[in-house]
């Protein structure tokens, strides 16, 4: 019962890391997604702004007239038409002109750029309602904003950072009050970004980590039960019969005398000795000894019927009986069995005489509600029961009634 409430809250702790496991790998992938939705939007925003700064280092670039590219009706400057000649007029490109144009060119890639102020000389750069959000938040000193936004059904990542005024800005945008450094608008960036997290390949791979942790589980406390299992016969078995051995036998007596007691039931206790079992060892050899002590053990549990009765090894070739709930003539009686049972194995001892087969001695005590002694007390008297059967010729069974010893007649 403990080892399955270990084993539950094992595999509980297991799930349970498995679990935090999953979350933390969704939370990492969505905190990564965000980062390279961010940063991908930023490199768009500073590509532009270099681009932006190279123009304005150079006051501006003069590109052909074409049906694509008009004179910026925006640009107040002598210089901003150039005639070449009849074939070829040069136009004058500002910074926001090819901001614009440049925008132009990324929406066929499904990226929009779009330059915005709050106070735009062309009306066209007139903010959007989140633009405007951003702008003013800008001046109160955030440095950039990014978020995710849908458009047409799509997901997109919109990015805004503003743009503060040089020195070669001020050519345009004095006029306007705008000094060396104050923010004269900014630039939004929007892109597709799939904000799709590999939900089924990540849910999969733990799912058969959470498994195979689980199966090693139950097969690692499947072994180590069978390794406990193991011990515990062990340390409560004799190793050549099988059968319980003495530790084993003085636990349960203890066990048995309690509920003797509280119950108010007799419980006896019978000893067996293998008659001149030291000669037969002498005689057969010990390999021989082994297998007799085996047969005689199986013989003696073979005898017992009753689920409660109890057979041990005592030592060397000791056997001890508890019979729980049993009066002395019902444990005589069962005494009186196994000491046929053995004769009747009919195993030969040459040693043994007259019988010429292993044969057992047996001592009976029993305990009644009324008398109620220790376990050494009623060790005693089997002990002392058994004694008498030897004394009076072995291959009989003693009783021990106080202090009184009753041989069964065979």
């Amino acid at each position: 019962m403990e080892l399955r409430k270990n084993l539950f809250i094992l595999c509980l702790l297991w799930l349970t890391l498995v679990a935090g496991s999953f979350y933390w790998n969704y939370a990492s992938a969505r905190i990564e997604q965000d980062k390279i939705a961010f940063q991908t939007a930023k490199s768009f925003f500073e590509l532009i702004v270099i681009t932006r700064e190279w123009n304005a280092r150079h006051s501006g670039v003069y590109v052909p007239v074409n049906a694509e590219t008009k004179p910026n009706p925006y640009l107040e400057t002598p210089m901003r038409d150039i005639q070449v000649n009849e074939q070829l007029t040069l136009t004058q490109i500002n910074p926001a002109y090819m901001t614009r144009q440049i925008a132009e060119i990324a929406e066929e890639q499904k990226i929009a750029f779009h330059l915005t102020s709050l106070n735009p000389i062309r009306p066209q750069n007139k903010p959007s309602p989140r633009e405007k959000i951003a702008l003013k938040v800008f001046e109160n000193g955030v440095g950039e904003k990014g978020e995710y936004i849908e458009q047409n059904g799509k997901a997109m990542f919109f990015y805004m950072a503003p743009l503060r005024t040089k020195t070669e800005c001020l050519k345009c945008h004095a006029e306007q009050g705008y000094k060396k450094g104050d923010i004269r608008g900014g630039i939004s960036v929007t892109i597709p970004f799939d904000l799709s997290i590999p939900m089924r390949a990540l849910l999969l791979g733990h799912i058969g980590i959470g498994l195979l942790g689980l199966i090693g589980i139950f097969t690692g406390s499947l072994r180590l039960g069978n390794a406990y299992n193991t011990i515990r016969k062990q340390a409560t078995s004799d190793e050549l019969t099988g059968v319980p051995n003495r530790r084993s036998f003085s636990e349960r007596i203890t066990v048995e005398l309690n509920r003797s007691r509280q119950d108010h039931e007799p419980l006896s206790l019978i000893i067996i000795d293998i008659d001149y079992f030291k000669y037969y060892n002498d005689h057969y050899g010990h390999e021989q000894g082994d297998q007799c002590l085996k047969k005689v053990a199986q013989q003696i549990c073979n005898t017992l019927k009753r689920p409660g009765d109890f057979c041990a090894r005592y030592g060397g070739e000791e056997f001890v009986v508890l019979l729980p709930a049993t009066s002395s003539a019902g444990a005589v009686n069962i005494a009186e069995k196994i000491r046929i049972n053995i004769e009747k194995l009919e195993i030969i001892h040459k040693a043994a005489h007259p019988a010429g087969i292993v044969t057992a001695s047996l001592g009976v005590s029993t305990c009644e509600d009324y008398d109620a002694p220790s376990k050494d007390t009623l060790l005693y008297k089997a002990d002392s029961a058994l004694y008498q059967a030897k004394q009076q010729g072995r291959n009989r069974v003693v009783f021990f009634n106080g202090g009184h010893y009753k041989e069964t007649k065979k």
